[in-house]
């Protein structure tokens, strides 16, 4: 009997956390019964593609884009060059295909319309053919609980009015008893028969695999592409902290430009107690086993953070227009999960402050929040792709 087919588009442009997302997302859904291809867009993440090919998901990699700068409206190609028309043409004609390829059964769109509006040259193409097509999919958007900036109301309307034309569901991956979606999209009750919320998404904690990280300071920055003021002053704030001792494990991320890597790697030379990498496998394993971690605050980490039941500080990442982390972040910390120091406040003083105040505390405990949203999320993709299976 053949599988109900699924294609999921994902489209990152300078961290990496929308498409550990959706890989995490995809391979629930092929966990679950579905045939999934995973279309991503952004710049190729190796690793991360691996994972999802391991987990049963084909994998599209399109004609990579990633942001020029913090402002998100100019885009580069993979050869940093600014994109133009004939480049917009020939990428729309490759996801065309790759979904025409798929036939799928449900089309799942990461963010957009609530996001990611510099792709609608491709995007509202693709939504048309799907809304056309003989034997129309079902049509789901996948979206984190928090957005960014503040939409205009003419903005929202924007959006609705997408929402309102193509789309079957909204997956919101969250749990509005932590923060609501209309927190950050207040116009979210005139699509609420669509809204279904999933739980927070996260991989599965995989059970400690021996010691490592064991009594460790666990520094990390994600991909590491805005981390390197957040590591600095980290790694200056460890002899001002009671845990000055301890082996402090900085994981500087594979996006962090060379330059910046090298001025840690001189920061940390000389017997400081600090080891220095770029990342990790078995990170979710130091968070199990760490004395207490330190962070950036996207959605993934803190994610991995809460069901590690880690002792953490939080620094939410705040350049250009960036509210996201900021608020999420805050609403975990008055959950008593975390403990917060705004990047504006940050000095290796305040963080060693934060990090003492965290160190005294007991682990959070385990089911503080929904973190069911993989399993859930697929389960409902499920249900609406066999809706439109023969």
């Amino acid at each position: 009997m053949n599988k109900a087919r699924a294609f999921f588009y994902v489209q990152h442009l300078l961290g990496i956390g929308h498409l550990k997302r959706a890989v995490t997302l995809a391979r629930a859904m092929a966990g679950a019964g579905l045939e999934v291809t995973l279309a991503s867009g952004g710049l190729p993440v190796p690793e991360l593609l691996s994972f999802a090919k391991a987990g049963d998901v084909s994998v599209v990699q399109l004609p990579p884009a990633s942001a020029a700068d913090l402002a998100f409206k100019e885009l580069l190609d993979g050869n940093g060059r600014r994109i133009d028309d004939g480049w917009r043409r020939m990428r729309a004609g490759a996801l065309l295909a790759a979904w025409r390829a798929t036939d799928p059964h449900v089309l799942v769109v990461e963010l957009f319309p609530f996001g990611r509006r510099q792709m609608r040259f491709e995007l509202l193409p693709l939504l048309d053919a799907a809304s056309g097509a003989a034997r129309r999919p079902s049509i789901v958007c996948s979206v984190r609980d928090v957005l960014g900036a503040q939409k205009s109301a003419q903005r929202q309307e924007e959006t609705l009015a997408l929402v309102e034309r193509y789309f079957d569901r909204v997956l919101v991956h969250g749990d509005p008893g932590v923060v609501s979606f209309e927190r950050t999209f207040p116009s979210a009750g005139r699509i609420a028969g669509r809204i279904e919320y999933t739980g927070y998404v996260v991989d599965a904690a995989p059970a400690a695999d021996g010691g490592a990280g064991h009594g460790e300071v666990i520094l990390s920055a994600g991909g590491g592409a805005v981390g390197a003021g957040l590591l600095e002053a980290a790694i200056r704030a460890k002899p001002l902290t009671s845990l000055r001792d301890r082996t402090w494990r900085v994981l500087a991320g594979d996006n962090l430009p060379g330059a910046e890597f090298r001025a840690l790697a001189k920061l940390v030379a000389g017997g400081t107690g600090i080891e220095l990498e770029r990342s990790r496998p078995d990170f979710t394993t130091l968070l199990a086993n760490c004395a207490l971690s330190v962070s950036q605050a996207g959605y993934n980490t803190l994610m991995e953070i809460v069901s590690a039941g880690a002792r953490a500080v939080v620094v939410p990442f705040a350049g250009g227009h960036e509210t996201e982390q900021t608020l999420r972040a805050r609403c975990f910390a008055g959950r008593g999960l975390l403990e917060l120091v705004d990047q504006s406040a940050l000095t290796p003083e305040t963080l060693a402050a934060a990090i003492d105040l965290a160190a005294r505390k007991p682990r959070p405990s385990p089911g503080a929040i929904n973190l069911d949203g993989a399993q859930r999320s697929a389960a409902s993709i499920v249900r609406l792709a066999m809706d439109k299976a023969p």
